[in-house]
């Protein structure tokens, strides 16, 4: 017998509002302050050529979900496409290694809030070297209570916010590029075509490297597939919307780190100081507008930072919530609440999970750096799994299922093979403790089997669930 389903959510969302949670999770405003300077340090000035062909990577993988959305509307995204393609226990699997990566990145942004926060009040001299956590936790409440509001509320917060962080950038870059042109540059700033071409010397192992930390500031691309229950005309609308957000994230940071890599400049000192600040955007904006514009990026980084949090954390409460509906764990988690529509219990389960993991890596004395990338770490590599998973289920769809255009199972073919690459790189020749990272997301994926193995008729109750919603029509 399923669980009960309380009021259940509300189908009320557009395009725009759907798009907003892919944008929100990615966090483009976040992503292009710390995730140049990993790449500019293995292929020094070829930052935005291997931005390109990062973009060209996430394409591929992001086909198989923009074909499966069209097809499938459902809260569980990854859940649901992976059960409907290759069965409830593989869609469980992929859709608690979704679960396990929204729940690590909801940690990982709720601090990076207190490190781009906290660096914003102690450049404006507001609060002297802050404490990362309580801003973290602060942050973490009110994230909470955004995501238990309406859906439109939570998803317009979304667009709100890096709409504003991006403009930002936008500004910035806009002086970087006119700067450049008249000749009044400062330091190291130069204009070169070398930025498409790799330096003599740099080998396949660090373009590899550069392609995987670009192909990181795509990570949530898929999030709109989570409004499947909440968006009018899904099956047209979330695939624009995950199609469109990995074709508008690309464009931004390909812009972006153009703007980042000649106004710190492509000679040996631009490409050391770029490899080697701490906050890209907030230094750039400190040296070629004022120390205020740089304290104005760091303030644009935390909001976007607050957004992807709030993205994943609405993003996790729906899968947790799909599960719960069709029999996992308690009766509660497939409960909506029937003031706002939200999953609230799932809800309060996914923050209480962030908020203690927040907690206990500061009484682990972990700085907030690390505090962002530990559990980032961890939410990618869970995340490649769900994304292989999703894929070999496209593959599924296109060549046995529909057989509409089985030439598709290529693109999705592709798609997998960049994925395994990536977790590849992620997971050999590692330093501790990244080396153990791997260990970790095996044994929560290991869990999730054993949970959809182990547990009597929980299989079945998925199977059940996903029959049921595409009999009342949310997928063809």
């Amino acid at each position: 017998m399923s669980a009960p389903q309380g009021p259940g959510l509300r189908r009320e969302l557009r395009f725009w509002e759907t798009i907003a949670l892919s944008i929100g999770i990615m966090a483009p405003t976040a992503a292009m302050a710390l995730n140049g300077v990993g790449v500019a340090g293995n292929v020094g000035r070829a930052v935005p050529l291997i931005f390109i062909a990062a973009t060209i990577g996430v394409f591929l993988v992001s086909y198989g979900f923009v074909r499966l959305s069209a097809h499938y509307a459902h809260a569980g995204s990854v859940y649901a496409f992976s059960g409907a393609t290759l069965g409830p226990q593989a869609g469980f699997f992929a859709g608690w290694a979704l679960l396990g990566t929204y729940l690590a990145f909801t940690a990982a942004s709720a601090s990076e809030i207190g490190l781009f926060f906290g660096a914003f009040l102690d450049g404006t001299g507001i609060w002297h070297d802050p404490e990362w956590v309580v801003i973290a936790l602060v942050a973490a409440v009110l994230i909470g209570l955004l995501a238990y509001s309406d859906v439109r509320i939570t998803t317009r917060a979304l667009l709100s916010m890096e709409a504003i962080s991006v403009t930002l950038i936008i500004i910035l870059m806009v002086v970087i590029f006119a700067k450049l042109l008249g000749g009044s540059a400062p330091g190291h700033g130069d204009i070169s075509k070398d930025v498409f071409s790799l330096p003599s010397g740099v080998g396949s192992g660090a373009i590899g490297l550069g392609v995987v930390l670009a192909f990181l500031s795509f990570a949530g691309f898929e999030g709109a597939a989570a409004l499947g229950e909440e968006t009018d005309n899904p099956r047209r609308e979330i695939p624009r919307a995950i199609r469109n957000a990995v074709l508008a994230a690309g464009a931004f940071y390909f812009i972006c780190m153009l703007a980042q890599t000649w106004g710190f400049g492509t000679s040996d000192a631009g490409v050391t100081a770029f490899a080697n600040s701490a906050s890209p955007l907030g230094d750039l904006g400190s040296s070629y507008i004022g120390s205020w514009m740089g304290d104005a990026i760091n303030l644009g980084a935390a909001v976007s930072a607050f957004a992807s949090s709030l993205g994943t954390a609405a993003g996790a409460s729906r899968i947790l919530y799909a599960m719960g509906r069709d029999g996992f764990g308690t009766s509660r988690l497939g409960t909506s609440s029937a003031r706002t529509g939200a999953p609230a219990a799932a809800l309060l389960v996914v923050m209480s999970i962030a908020i203690a993991a927040i907690v206990g890596m500061r009484l682990n004395d972990t700085n907030v750096v690390n505090a962002f990338f530990y559990p980032g770490t961890i939410g990618v590599l869970s995340l490649l799994v769900a994304y292989v998973v999703t894929n070999v289920g496209a593959i599924k769809l296109f060549a046995f299922d529909r057989r509409e255009r089985p030439w598709e199972m290529v693109i999705s073919g592709l798609g997998i093979a960049f994925l395994l690459y990536v977790l590849w790189r992620n997971v050999s020749d590692q330093v501790y403790p990244y080396n153990h990272f791997w260990q970790l997301v095996g044994v929560w994926l290991l869990a999730g089997l054993a949970i959809v193995l182990v547990v009597p008729g929980l299989a079945r109750r998925i199977g059940s669930g996903l029959a049921r919603l595409e009999g009342e029509g949310t997928s063809p």
